[in-house]
């Protein structure tokens, strides 16, 4: 089995092929994966960050069922100056819009945090002028686009996403496009899934 992290970068879909000429895809980060690796779990093409590419069937049952509630941790830019109204409105849920109806999204945790300092540039920068606020958020669930669609709901649409890490397992000094091969009991162990 194969197991490897990615740095995804910002306007890359999660997958190695498209019918869609003008998309960039995995295939495209100039490293040669093996041809039954996949990606586990999504960012959609306007987020950046932690993504796990491996042949192993097990792993995304075992990451991605909600009953386990394992920790997606995000660093979201937002437009606005965030309130604690706001912020307590994300923390016990946020009805947001799924194609089988409303949902009401699970309580998570959600912090302000200063602006980083040594984030990677983005394709499409955002204008200074611009007032805007930083959050760290967790999350035990992964609905699609649920990031954005939770703090569009509460009046801070989102600017930058990027998933910092899952469990302990953490983008740290990873630059897009990097990626990194791990052993199954090393990646294992920093997900918190046992064998």
């Amino acid at each position: 089995m194969n197991y490897y992290i990615i740095y995804k970068p910002y306007k890359f879909i999660s997958q190695f092929t498209s019918s869609h000429r003008k998309k960039k895809c995995l295939g495209e980060m100039g490293f040669s994966f093996p041809k039954d690796v996949y990606p586990v779990g999504r960012l959609d093409e306007n987020s950046e960050g932690l993504l796990i590419l491996t042949n192993d069937k097990s792993l995304n049952f075992k990451l991605l069922n909600p009953e386990f509630e394992h920790k997606r941790i995000y660093l979201v830019q937002l437009q606005g100056l965030i309130n604690s109204e706001a912020l307590k409105q994300l923390e016990t849920g946020v009805t947001i819009a799924l194609d089988s109806g409303p949902y009401l999204t699970r309580p998570c945790k959600v912090k302000v945090v200063p602006k980083p300092e040594k984030l990677p540039p983005r394709g499409h920068p955002i204008s200074d002028r611009l007032p805007t606020s930083w959050i760290e958020l967790t999350l035990t669930e992964g609905k699609f686009h649920q990031v954005r669609k939770m703090t569009a709901g509460v009046g801070f649409p989102c600017l930058r996403l990027i998933r910092i890490a899952i469990e302990d397992l953490r983008l740290e000094n990873m630059q897009p496009a990097d990626v990194r091969e791990l052993k199954r009991d090393a990646l294992y162990k920093k997900l918190h899934i046992t064998a």
